[in-house]
């Protein structure tokens, strides 16, 4: 399955037999140039990798995902109006500029946050936001996952996500995301949450 554009990438998603799908691969490549990335199981795209030239990993990463209601209920979490969320551009600019979900996307359905006070300020401003975005009929997707560092440490992460997951669960029946497979923190709040993962790899196109 070919996905372009998706998260500002060409995918290619890839399963199937090793043989069969490096066939196939070079074939699609072929025609749709190499801008597009081969991504799938780990296994499956280590034996692409040795059976395409020119391909090479990228890195690896999870694909979480649960059908449950995070328990116990997020609290303190609320959906954000336009305006709130163009004050988490700055927030995102500081601390999260790589993000593939950013506050000035149109594709981003919604954005949940925490919105308090820091560090003795009187103006609240966003110390945590999770997007809705991407979403398909049967499974809501979670990305754009941002707290402001001095406000690390305080279980905001796990509240906005679960807010956000809840929300997906109920309205498209599961709940799913990415997250680098390094990333041990994020990867430990999804996990408190109900979220299982499976092992994943991109590959990507190298010039000889």
């Amino acid at each position: 399955m070919t996905s372009p554009d998706l998260s500002r990438r060409d995918r290619l998603v890839i399963k199937g037999d090793p043989d069969d799908a490096a066939h196939l691969v070079r074939h699609v490549l072929d025609e749709v140039g190499p801008s597009y990335r081969p991504v799938g199981h780990a296994p499956l795209i280590d034996a692409l990798i040795g059976r395409v030239p020119g391909l090479a990993p990228i890195r690896e990463f999870f694909w979480m995902e649960t059908a449950a209601l995070p328990a116990p209920p997020a609290v303190g979490v609320e959906w954000l109006d336009e305006v709130t969320v163009k004050e988490a551009i700055s927030l995102f600019d500081r601390f999260f500029p790589d993000s593939y979900a950013q506050p000035e996307d149109s594709a981003v359905r919604r954005w949940a946050g925490i919105v308090d006070s820091l560090g003795g300020r009187e103006r609240p401003e966003p110390l945590a936001v999770a997007a809705d975005v991407w979403s398909a009929a049967n499974c809501g997707f979670l990305a754009g996952v941002c707290v402001h560092p001095a406000a690390r440490g305080r279980g905001l992460a796990q509240a906005v996500c679960g807010f956000v997951i809840e929300a997906l669960v109920r309205r498209h029946g599961r709940a799913a995301l990415m997250v680098h497979a390094d990333n041990q923190a994020a990867i430990a709040v999804y996990e408190r949450l109900g979220m299982t993962k499976r092992l994943l790899c991109a590959a990507q196109v190298v010039s000889p």
